[in-house]
């Protein structure tokens, strides 16, 4: 559910370039300093000011405008609510026209079971 959430804003967001990247990863934990995996999606697209970034995660929310680019602003909010639930962290970066990337991570505590159903969108 997460990541096909944030492959389809990807997606939405580099709707307006000719050409557009969409890159899904990982961190490893001795990389990073968590001593959890961080996941991420990355595009090249619209990208946001980093001056609006706590609203990017809020119900209703919406960084550009309905003319630009379709959607609800309930997207990443549902995102964040997911990886919340499970005592996990979402955090954002992000340049205009440059792109963004939502990164995020989950406990390592969880079963394997829980873990790939939040991140992939089984059940």
């Amino acid at each position: 559910m997460v990541i096909s959430n944030l492959v389809q804003n990807a997606w939405k967001f580099t709707s307006n370039h000719a050409t557009a990247r969409i890159e899904i990863g990982l961190i490893s934990p001795d990389s990073n300093q968590n001593a959890q995996i961080t996941y991420f999606v990355r595009d090249d697209g619209a990208g946001f000011d980093m001056n609006y970034a706590d609203m990017l995660f809020g119900v209703f929310q919406r960084l550009h405008n309905t003319n630009e680019f379709a959607g609800t602003g309930i997207g990443h909010a549902t995102v964040q609510r997911a990886i919340h639930r499970y005592g996990g962290q979402v955090w954002s970066e992000g340049v205009i026209e440059q792109g963004a990337t939502i990164y995020f991570s989950v406990p390592d505590t969880m079963p394997s079971s829980v873990t790939n159903g939040l991140i992939a969108g089984g059940d």
